[in-house]
């Protein structure tokens, strides 16, 4: 069984923003260099990054909440162990 940290539970709105910058700094950087291989360009490849990083953060933010709604996939750390085993 997978043990769940101190508190666990579901991520706060705080955590999913600070999730979503981070990423979007990680997968922005990743879109200009791939838009300059592409169109050979560094202009055009900011130029792409700019737009996609408004609209996939705001994408990225209400994917996380979606996650953060569901209990699928989550370990519950207080519940008693029922296993066939004990």
């Amino acid at each position: 069984m997978v043990k769940g940290l101190p508190g666990g539970g579901h991520a706060n709105r705080k955590r999913s923003i600070a999730k979503t910058f981070l990423w979007r700094g990680v997968a922005t950087t990743d879109t200009i260099i791939i838009s300059r291989v592409i169109t050979g360009s560094w202009t055009e490849g900011l130029a792409i990054g700019t737009i996609e990083v408004f609209t996939k953060m705001i994408l990225y933010y209400f994917h996380e909440r979606a996650w953060s709604s569901s209990d699928w996939g989550l370990e519950d750390p207080d519940a008693p162990d029922v296993s066939p085993m004990h």
